[in-house]
C-alpha cells in the first residue's frame, strides 16, 4: 500500500514546472511575501560515512520556539533542488529534487536533469526515489533510507550564528571587530530542514564538484 501511494502520488508531481526562487534569511526581494521559499542555508559535506555525501537546505528562517514552529509546515507549491555540477562548467549536470505532499518529503535523484535553469520538471522517473515522513516539532528525527539514500525533513534549530546587534555597531561606525564570543541573533530560532544523504558513486564524480541549491515554486 506505501509502494501504491507513492507512485500515485509521483504520477501526479510529474507534471509540474517550478520556476526559482533565490533567497537568504528573508532578505531577497522575491520572498519578502513568500517566505515559505526562502532558503536560508545550504551545507554540502561528507557523511558519517566517508562513502557519502549529505546535502542539506535550511528554509523558513526566524522562526520561533513553541507555537511558530509547531504550526509551520513545507509548502507543498515549492520544489527544493540540490543542484550538483560534476564537470565544472557551472550548469547541473544532476539534481536531488525534494517536495512535500501529505505530511511527507518525496526525493527524487540524484539524476540527470530534463532542463537546466530556472525551469524545472520533477524528475519522476528517476531511478533512485525516496519517500520520508516529516518530523514533527520536538519529536526525534524520522529518517529513512533506501538504495544507500538516506533523508530527513522536519524542523530543527538553525545553525546559522551571526551577531547582528555588533553588525549594526560596525556598519554604523562605532565598532571596527565583533566581539568574541558575540551574541548569537538565531538563538532559540528554528528552521525547516531537508537533508538527502548519498553515497559519492550516486555522483559520478570522485573529484571536486560544485554545488547550491535552489527553491523552485510552482507555476
Amino acid at each position: 500500500m506505501k509502494n501504491t501511494k507513492f507512485l500515485i502520488a509521483t504520477a501526479v508531481l510529474g507534471i509540474m514546472t517550478f520556476v526559482a526562487i533565490a533567497a537568504d534569511h528573508i532578505d531577497a526581494p522575491a520572498t519578502q511575501s513568500e517566505s515559505t521559499s526562502d532558503i536560508t542555508d545550504f551545507y554540502a559535506f561528507e557523511g558519517e560515512s566517508t562513502s557519502n555525501i549529505a546535502f542539506v537546505a535550511n528554509l523558513q528562517g526566524l522562526l520561533g520556539s513553541g507555537n511558530d514552529t509547531q504550526n509551520a509546515a513545507f509548502d507543498e507549491n515549492v520544489m527544493i533542488e540540490f543542484n550538483i555540477d560534476t564537470s565544472g562548467d557551472n550548469v547541473e549536470d544532476l539534481v536531488i529534487q525534494a517536495i512535500a505532499r501529505d505530511g511527507k518529503m518525496y526525493v527524487f535523484g540524484p539524476t540527470a536533469p530534463s532542463q537546466t535553469g530556472l525551469n524545472s520538471t520533477i524528475a519522476t522517473t528517476s531511478t533512485n526515489q525516496l519517500v520520508v515522513d516529516i518530523t514533527p516539532y520536538g519529536q526525534s528525527a524520522i529518517v529513512e533510507s533506501s538504495g544507500g539514500m538516506m533523508a530527513f525533513a522536519g524542523p530543527r534549530d538553525d545553525p546559522f550564528f551571526m551577531d547582528f546587534g555588533q553588525y549594526g555597531q560596525i556598519i554604523g561606525g562605532n565598532a571596527t571587530s565583533f566581539n568574541n564570543p558575540g551574541m548569537d541573533t538565531f538563538a532559540g530560532s528554528n528552521v525547516m530542514s531537508v537533508v538527502v544523504e548519498v553515497p559519492k558513486s550516486m555522483i559520478g564524480s570522485s573529484g571536486t564538484i560544485n554545488t547550491w541549491v535552489e527553491s523552485k515554486r510552482k507555476q
